[in-house]
C-alpha cells in the first residue's frame, strides 16, 4: 500500500487515505462518472452523503431539462451542470462533489467553467488528454483537478504540459483500464483493450513509481475499471493506488439517476450479453448487445438525426457512418432496450438486484 495515513475506525484500519486536493472523503471510492444522466445530482449526491465522491457526468445534461428546444443545447447545458451540482450538494452537503467532463466535447471548456462556477470540488477528465484544463479552470485554484489516462506516457504528457504551461500538477491522477471499464474506454484502437500492457497490474504500480521518481508533489493514484468488490479494491490498494473509481457498481443503486429499465437490462444481462463496439466517436466502447447494437454491429442500424453537434469528432456527424451517439444514450438512459445504447463494464452482468448506495458502501468498507 502505498502512503497515505490510517484511519482509527475498525471499518476505515485497512483503507488507504484518498486526498485529493482540500478533499478528503470518508472512503477512497469514487463513483465513476457515467452518461448520458446515468450518474446524475441524485446518484452523485448519495454517494458523497455516504462517504465517498460522488461525480456527476456532464455529457448531455440538457437532454430532458425543460427548457430544451432543440436547438439551445449548449446554452441549457451549462444551467442543466448548475442545476446537477446544486442538488448533489443539497443532498450532501459536507460530501464531495465531482463532475466528470470528456475533452471530446464541443463544449468541453464551457461545460468545464459551469461547473466549477457551481461550486463542484473536482474536475475528473479523460476521453482525451486534457492539455488544457488548467486554462478553464485558472479562476477557480481551489478546483482539483484529476486527469484520466490508461498509460504512463499519457499521464507524462498531461503533467509536463500543465507545468511547463500553467505551473500546475494533477491532484489525483486516475489510471482507467479498457480490460474491464464501461462507457469509452480511452484506448485509441480494438487491441488495445485486450492488451495486458494497459492492464491496472501493469500501470498502476508503473505510474506510482513515476510519481515517486519525478514529482516534487504527492500526486495520488487512482485505479478504475472492473472493480466491484472488496477484494477488488484491496488488490488494486496492494498494487499502489489510494483510491478506486466503480461505475458499474453503482448502477443498480436506487439512488441512480437512470431510469428502471435500464438497471433492469443490468440486472438481466449474462456475461455474454457485453461487448466492445467502435464507437462513433473513433474509440472503442463498452455496452450491452440490445436489440439496436445488434443491428449496428451486422450493418443495418439506423440512426436517428443529430442532437446538437456535441463530439469535437464524430463518424455520424462527419460523414453520415455509424449513428449519433448522444440519442442512442439518452434513448438508454430513459430506458428504450430496443434504440438505446446502454454502456456497462465487463461486471454488469454481476448486478443482481437493486440496492442501496448506503448498502454498496456497508459491503465494499466491511
Amino acid at each position: 500500500m502505498h502512503g497515505g495515513k490510517k484511519r482509527g475506525s475498525d471499518v476505515l484500519a485497512n483503507l488507504p487515505m484518498l486526498k485529493i486536493g482540500a478533499h478528503t472523503p470518508k472512503y477512497p471510492i469514487i463513483q465513476g462518472g457515467m452518461g448520458v444522466k446515468v450518474s446524475s445530482s441524485r446518484l452523485a449526491g448519495a454517494v458523497a452523503a455516504n462517504g465517498g465522491i460522488g461525480t456527476i457526468a456532464s455529457v448531455g445534461l440538457a437532454c430532458d431539462h425543460p427548457l430544451f428546444d432543440g436547438g439551445n443545447y449548449f446554452d441549457i447545458n451549462e444551467i442543466a451542470m448548475s442545476e446537477a451540482v446544486e442538488a448533489a450538494r443539497t443532498r450532501a452537503p459536507a460530501g464531495v462533489i465531482a463532475v466528470n467532463c470528456m475533452t471530446a466535447l464541443t463544449d468541453y471548456d464551457r461545460q468545464v467553467k459551469s461547473a466549477c462556477a457551481a461550486g463542484v470540488d473536482i474536475i475528473f477528465s479523460g476521453a482525451g488528454l486534457p492539455m488544457k484544463l488548467p486554462e478553464y479552470t485558472k479562476d477557480f485554484p481551489d478546483v482539483a483537478l484529476v486527469p484520466i489516462v490508461s498509460s504512463v506516457r499519457a499521464a507524462d504528457l498531461v503533467i509536463r504540459k500543465w507545468k511547463r504551461q500553467y505551473d500546475r500538477l494533477p491532484d489525483a491522477i486516475v489510471v482507467e483500464t479498457p480490460l474491464y471499464a464501461g462507457g469509452h474506454l480511452g484506448a485509441t484502437r480494438m487491441e488495445h483493450v485486450t492488451d495486458s500492457a494497459f492492464s491496472l497490474e501493469h500501470v498502476v504500480p508503473e505510474l506510482v513509481k513515476y510519481l515517486e521518481d519525478n514529482s516534487e508533489a504527492d500526486i495520488p493514484v487512482i485505479g478504475g475499471g472492473g472493480i466491484w468488490d472488496r477484494a477488488d479494491m484491496d488488490g488494486i490498494f496492494a498494487l499502489g493506488a489510494r483510491g478506486v473509481q466503480m461505475g458499474t457498481r453503482f448502477v443498480c443503486a436506487e439512488e441512480c439517476d437512470a431510469s428502471d429499465r435500464f438497471k433492469q437490462a443490468y440486472i438481466d444481462a449474462k456475461e455474454e450479453d457485453i461487448t466492445v463496439i467502435m464507437s462513433p466517436v473513433g474509440i472503442p466502447g463498452r455496452a450491452l448487445k440490445t436489440p439496436f447494437l445488434e443491428k449496428y454491429m451486422s450493418g443495418g442500424a439506423r440512426s436517428k438525426p443529430c442532437m446538437a453537434a456535441c463530439l469535437s469528432h464524430c463518424k455520424y456527424l462527419e460523414n453520415g457512418e455509424t449513428f449519433c451517439i448522444a440519442q442512442a444514450l439518452v434513448d438508454a438512459y430513459l430506458g428504450d432496450w430496443e434504440n438505446g445504447l446502454f454502456f456497462a463494464g465487463s461486471n454488469a452482468w454481476r448486478c443482481s438486484k437493486i440496492d442501496t448506495v448506503a448498502g454498496i458502501f456497508e459491503e465494499l468498507a466491511g
